[in-house]
């Protein structure tokens, strides 16, 4: 039963929608918690366990910061330890960026050059966090505004030899790959081909965006996970399960948070895209 249930797209558990998840039995793959949110314990853990009683979970960390240079705080990887024991999810995964120096915590997830010294930092901090938990983690592509100067590899090359180097998996987020080549104006379709075809990529993303415009007219495009996916996102996740066949994928929406039925119409469309990809690839080995 659990079997035929990933094979659906999942959806972020948000607090609005907790006591109908419970009262009801959504069609939905899979819930991606945020680890962060249930380190206290109390009720929210509580109902969080009830959760992971009904639907496979997934545990997705905001605020571990692989790549740190001081060090990965072991409090922090003993409360996602505790809660990985507890609910048993699917996946866990984090993220390609850094949030906190020095005992200092940022409250967003910041770029990092893809330099050598940037590799061997998080080569070495995924092994210990895998080591310390007992299984893999998969490191999220980030969203990208600005891009850095002598580099000596380009995000899909640092993403490939991390994992070879690691062991680590990939969580793919379409909607950052798209966001990214606007801003930085690349060919998102490239960044997909680039990632090898190997069973490392293991979960996608889906999410909508947001377009600010600046006083000099040039747009930029902000990962709001405020709104229905783009048809640019779709066309491009179309195009990553044409290359990577059966992945995993989640529908993340965070602000403006709608009710639960839209948020299933939504990972409903992702069914319909996937069994399309899958078809075309059955029709074609028949």
């Amino acid at each position: 039963m659990q079997r035929q249930t990933l094979e659906l797209t999942g959806i972020g558990l948000r607090a609005p929608h907790v006591r109908e998840l419970l009262t009801s039995k959504a069609s939905v793959g899979f819930l991606e918690a945020h680890s962060e949110n249930y380190f206290g314990g109390g009720q929210s853990r509580k109902l969080l366990k009830q959760i992971a009683e009904m639907y496979p979970v997934s545990l997705h960390g905001v605020g571990l910061s692989l790549g740190r240079a001081d060090g990965l705080d072991p409090e922090h990887i003993r409360q996602i330890k505790s809660l990985i024991d507890e609910i048993k999810p699917v996946f866990v995964s984090e993220h390609l960026t850094w949030s906190a120096y020095n005992h200092i915590h940022v409250p967003d997830l910041l770029p990092i050059p893809f330099i050598n010294e940037a590799m061997d930092v998080f080569v070495d901090h995924v092994k210990e966090f895998q080591d310390k938990i007992g299984r893999q983690v998969l490191v999220e592509n980030p969203s990208n505004y600005l891009a850095f100067d002598d580099l000596d590899y380009t995000e899909p090359e640092f993403l490939n030899e991390l994992v070879d180097r690691s062991g680590c998996g990939l969580l793919l987020d379409i909607n950052n790959i798209c966001i990214s080549a606007y801003n930085l104006d690349y060919d998102p379709q490239a960044y997909i081909d680039s990632i090898l075809v190997d069973g490392r990529v293991r979960q996608f993303h889906l999410a909508g965006y947001q377009i600010n415009t600046l006083e000099n007219g040039e747009k930029i495009y902000l990962d709001t996970h405020g709104a229905p996916i783009y048809p640019e996102v779709w066309s491009l996740y179309e195009y990553a399960l044409g290359r990577f066949r059966d992945v995993l994928t989640l529908v993340e929406w965070d602000i403006d948070i709608p009710a639960l039925d839209v948020l299933i119409m939504e990972a409903n469309k992702a069914n319909v895209v996937h069994q399309r990809v899958k078809g075309g690839f059955d029709a074609c080995t028949a």
